[in-house]
């Protein structure tokens, strides 16, 4: 093999691993690497801010269950990328964030964009170095994608100099089956004490979070949940595994069945501040836990078996294990009573006709004409109130169709992600569900969604207010000690407009379906700018906020 720069070398690794996509904000710090993706038929999608960069490269992780890669210049362009690091490593989301430095031989002399930036990302990383030489590159990325994908997945960040890009290496080695792709199989021992709990539980309940998605165990999910006759709530990546109209599928009742509880099944997803710390459940209730971190097992709460294996092999045996357990049918016939006069309460609000426009009637408008006529939608969630109000109406075919920052709760990924799922599915519609106040963080990068021809409909829920904080604020301590509440009622839709794409104004609700129809025919970026009651959630008893 001929001689390669550090920065081919990064390329060919990144190709090995069927990287399509590489999103950057440009820098000649790592020019190399572009050079290099060139040649290896690697797309460069540059954004207008390197957290943009890297929240592409966090939905592209997710929906392809993969690796996304993000390459920024030193300095700022690493700084700017530090939000969206820890984002992913709050969701578990295996992220290569490459950071270009001043050449080696310049540093500490006051190089330019010269800092210290390998300790940034030491407790938001599973690994965090610097390359020291162009020889090793491939031995780095080659840990990089094994750290990156073992266990629980996560973020890795490498800095890399100008000159270990641009330097040549003669007949460099490039490393293959560095990583294994197999999966963690439970411990047979805990498989039928698992069995053995449920069998004897008169009301179970099952939360599923993220691994459901990751490690691609929907249908084991349904087929447990069939053959036990147990009720399943979804959080997080595993939202849509089970299909919205499933019997055993409940959305609106999960805070009185995990109260109620007597066993409950905890798959994928951590006992923090979404399931109270593990309080959520009663105090006698015994938890089944499985998670491919074993430190997340018992954190915050004891558990009665934890299985620390992949999600899919370990439903699948405890499946087969599973023997007969009591008839379970008035459990589920009182929680299938309770979801629905739930829902016939949220139907009020999803049929509301007054102005300014409700939430709900907004999210139900949003969902019942992006699956309609056979379309598989994907949707992006980047916002407060009207987020958390959109997902309880919000219907999903299948999962791998709800995209969200995570627990870390970092607005501003709407444009990201959406340029990610588009770049991947280019056949199936986009919607951005976006908050007035998350639009301001990335919002310039609807203009590279212009730039690459990426069609999307961006539907931005507008109360001129950072809603979800303004009302318990202003409830605690007053209107006239909340300041840094309200927004400007700005038209959104004019921005993406002067970006090229298509722009609507809504003020009645009569005004959405059509608006959104016209959106999508624009075959453009298009937003629906919609005039929302700032005081709604409060309205219907959906305001929260967690501290």
């Amino acid at each position: 093999m001929a001689a390669l720069t550090g920065g081919a070398l990064v390329a060919k690794m990144l190709a090995a691993e069927g990287i399509r996509h590489v999103f950057t904000l440009s820098g000649l710090h790592v020019a190399p690497i572009y050079a290099g993706c060139v040649e290896e038929g690697i797309a460069i999608v540059d954004t207008r801010h390197e957290q943009a960069a890297v929240h592409a490269a966090d939905a592209y992780a997710r929906l392809t269950r993969g690796p996304g890669v993000a390459v920024v210049t030193a300095g700022p362009g690493v700084t700017d990328a530090v939000t969206g690091v820890a984002n992913a490593y709050a969701a578990s989301v295996p992220l290569l964030l490459i950071g270009g430095a001043a050449p080696t031989f310049n540093q500490s002399r006051g190089a330019l964009q010269e800092m210290e930036q390998v300790d940034l990302f030491l407790r938001i990383t599973k690994w965090a170095d610097r390359i020291p030489s162009p020889e090793l590159v491939p031995a780095y990325l080659a840990k990089a994608f094994r750290t990156m994908l073992t266990g629980r997945p996560g973020p890795v960040f490498l800095e890399i100099a100008w000159d270990v890009l641009s330097n040549g290496v003669e007949d460099p080695a490039i490393p293959v089956g560095y990583r294994s792709r197999a999966r963690a199989a439970p411990d047979p021992e805990y498989v039928a004490r698992a069995c053995s709990v449920l069998e004897s539980a008169r009301h179970p309940a099952v939360i599923a979070g993220s691994s459901i998605w990751w490690d691609d165990a929907a249908a084991a999910l349904v087929a447990l949940a069939e053959k036990a006759q147990i009720p399943v709530f979804l959080n997080g990546a595993g939202r849509g595994s089970m299909p919205p109209d499933h019997p055993l599928f409940f959305q609106h009742c999960r805070k009185e069945a995990l109260a109620e509880a007597d066993v409950v099944v905890v798959i994928g997803t951590p006992l923090d501040f979404r399931l109270g710390y593990g309080e959520a459940f009663r105090p006698d209730a015994r938890l089944i836990q499985i998670d491919a971190d074993p430190a997340e097992i018992g954190r915050n709460r004891a558990v009665e078996v934890g299985i620390w294996a992949d999600s899919r092999l370990a439903l699948e045996a405890i499946a087969a294990g599973l023997g007969k357990g009591p008839d379970r049918s008035d459990f589920l016939r009182s929680l299938r009573e309770r979801e629905d006069k739930k829902q016939q309460k949220l139907e009020q609000f999803e049929r509301d006709s007054g102005t300014p426009i409700h939430h709900s009637r907004l999210a139900r408008e949003l969902s019942d004409f992006a699956n309609a006529d056979g379309r598989d939608p994907i949707f992006v969630a980047d916002g407060g109130n009207f987020v958390a109000m959109a997902a309880k109406t919000v219907r999903l075919k299948r999962p791998g169709r709800w995209l969200d920052p995570g627990p870390l709760g970092c607005l501003g990924v709407g444009a990201p992600f959406a340029i990610a799922a588009k770049l991947l599915h280019r056949d199936q519609p986009v919607f951005v569900i976006q908050g007035d106040g998350s639009f301001g963080l990335n919002g310039f990068d609807f203009e590279t969604a212009v730039r690459f021809e990426l069609p999307m409909v961006v539907v931005v829920g507008n109360d001129a207010a950072w809603g979800q904080i303004r009302l318990p604020q202003v409830a605690i301590f007053g209107a006239e000690k909340s300041p840094g509440t309200r927004l400007a009622p700005t038209r959104y839709d004019r921005v993406v407009e002067a970006f090229g794409g298509h722009g609507e104004l809504v003020t009645e609700p009569e005004g959405i379906r059509p608006a959104l129809e016209r959106a999508l025919a624009s075959g453009k970026v298009a937003c629906v700018n919609v005039m929302l009651d700032p005081d709604a959630p409060m309205k219907a008893g959906m305001m929260g906020y967690a501290v």
